[in-house]
């Protein structure tokens, strides 16, 4: 598959009816290491979803699901050489079709995202000030002006003493505090939508909570759409509006949250559900998900999950499953969808 020809976009303007964000059909090519296009990986593959403004989607599944390059998609942050299809809807405008300007001016300023390791991402050698500033310094805006910002966004992501811990180096944080500045820098250019890629991963339990609190109360203060990268249902169940259930590089299932989580369509989610007691109740036992997660570079034929599902027939080994629409807002991609959603 060939990238698109970009084509250069004008600025967007207001938001038309319909969700602030339409992924349809999004697939993502990335080649392998020896550059070989003809053996390009499918690692998103036919993805399609919406995020309303002021909502929350959840993207979950096991590692190698395709989540994040999902994100990295939307962000326009792919690796080098990857190849794209489909349409990524961003006001009313294809993203996929704009120019390399376009792109940059969106990233940061309409769209911005939080990284899963934050001592990563952040520059090593700057201060935390400086690099949440830079978006500001970019705008050119006075270099007092920025401070007060900076102070400021440090002080709404939870920072003490923003003024002082502002000139200290990423090495000086701790993983809490990295994962605030990181929150900081992600609202410096006063997006539309939040991108958080796995933001509370690598930290422990009662850091996670009071950061999952933090994002939840910034996009209730300033409207935000936020697109939430997990593989802890937990963490998804506490703060999203609806899911997207994805597996080897496509959707499973998606729909409200509430309605997935209680009542899944797709034999995929009701594992994943099963194996997480406190998704499903407080007191039941986990039921392990058996079997080793199907890959892009190793998706089987047909339905990617009949390895590893208790319902699959000769069907599901041979014919990719259509996604369609199973109940009111609920779709899935299972040839027997109807008989998971009614047991």
């Amino acid at each position: 598959m060939t990238a698109q020809r970009p084509q250069e976009a004008g600025p967007a303007g207001p938001v038309p009816d319909g969700p602030l964000l339409q992924v349809d059909g999004l697939v993502v090519d990335l080649p392998p290491p020896d550059g070989s296009a003809e053996d390009a990986v499918r690692v998103v593959d036919g993805v399609s979803f919406d995020v309303p403004a002021g909502t929350t989607a959840g993207l979950i599944g096991e590692s190698g699901s395709g989540k994040t390059m999902t994100a990295l998609a939307v962000i326009g942050l792919l690796p080098d050489g990857a190849a794209t299809g489909g349409e990524l809807v961003w006001r009313g405008e294809d993203l996929l079709r704009a120019g390399a300007e376009r792109r940059r001016r969106v990233r940061g300023h309409e769209i911005s995202m939080i990284f899963q390791d934050p001592l990563a991402a952040l520059n090593p050698s700057l201060t935390i000030g400086r690099q949440v500033g830079e978006i500001l310094r970019r705008d050119g805006r006075p270099r007092a002006e920025v401070r007060r910002a900076v102070i400021d966004l440090l002080d709404r992501a939870g920072v003490p003493e923003p003024e002082r811990r502002m000139d200290s180096y990423p090495h000086q944080f701790s993983g809490g505090l990295r994962q605030r500045a990181m929150i900081a820098l992600a609202l410096a250019g006063s997006p539309s939508l939040l991108l958080a890629d796995e933001p509370t991963t690598a930290l422990d339990v009662t850091v996670q909570a009071r950061i999952l609190r933090l994002l939840r109360s910034i996009q209730q203060e300033q409207g935000l759409a936020m697109l939430l990268v997990s593989h802890d249902l937990r963490v998804v169940a506490h703060v999203a509006d609806q899911v997207v259930v994805m597996y080897a590089g496509r959707v499973a299932e998606r729909g409200p949250a509430g309605a997935v989580l209680r009542r899944p369509a797709h034999p995929y989610t009701r594992a994943l559900v099963a194996s997480v007691p406190a998704v499903r109740t407080r007191t039941a036992l986990a039921d392990p998900l058996p079997g080793a997660p199907a890959t892009p570079a190793n998706r089987p034929s047909g339905c990617a999950f009949h390895p590893r599902c208790p319902l699959a027939g000769d069907r599901c080994r041979v014919e990719v499953p259509a996604t369609r629409e199973v109940a009111p807002g609920r779709w899935s991609a299972c040839h027997f969808a109807e008989e998971v959603l009614d047991r």
